[in-house]
């Protein structure tokens, strides 16, 4: 199995790309918002927390998240692999992963990096929360928190993921077409295509 990790900032198109991805190279998406809004649409207790953390901008706990993911890791046998969306966003989160995926003899394959400027950040997640109607996304203090959350927790993992030789940055500037093409080439090449 192979396991990708779709990392960037939040609104450098981690959801445009996700789709096309994990359908070129036959890998299941797993997105930590998708499986969150599943929970929060459901009403489940899981989803009633995640709801009160998430409208503030916060993080929701590592062992919730893990525990999703971890329960999809072994629930699709038919892909290739899988492609992790919105997971691992701290030091801590990817150590965990790093676990569950020695408990199962193996191991992370690259992590694919979309990069976009703080500015662009907020205009695309205004602009996403216009057209998607996700009230979570639309207060401009819900976006700066996001936006701080994520340099000051997520970012470390660049370090992290270059020092193991698994980090491919990505452009995140462009048209969507420019861009997935740049995605492919990047994959391609760690698949030696």
């Amino acid at each position: 199995m192979k396991y990708f990790i779709l990392f960037g900032p939040p609104g450098a198109g981690k959801g445009t790309h996700a789709a096309p991805l994990a359908s070129k190279y036959n890998l299941k998406h797993l997105s930590t918002g998708e499986l969150l809004r599943a929970e929060i649409a459901e009403g489940s207790e899981l989803g009633k927390q995640a709801k009160e953390l998430i409208d503030a901008g916060n993080l929701v706990p590592d062992e919730v998240v893990e525990g999703m993911i971890s329960r999809a890791f072994g629930k699709y046998k038919e892909v290739d692999g899988f492609l992790l969306d919105g997971f691992p966003r701290t030091i801590s989160q990817a150590h965990d992963l790093k676990e569950m995926l020695a408990a199962r003899d193996e191991e992370v394959t690259a992590v694919i990096s979309l990069m976009i400027p703080d500015e662009v950040i907020k205009e695309r997640i205004a602009g996403r929360a216009k057209i998607e109607g996700r009230a979570d996304d639309a207060k401009p203090e819900v976006i700066e928190n996001r936006i701080r959350t994520y340099h000051a927790k997520t970012e470390a993992l660049i370090e992290l993921y270059k020092d193991e030789g698994l980090y491919h940055e990505i452009d995140g500037l462009g048209t969507i077409d420019e861009v997935q093409e740049r995605v492919f080439k990047t994959v391609d090449s760690i698949l030696g295509r």
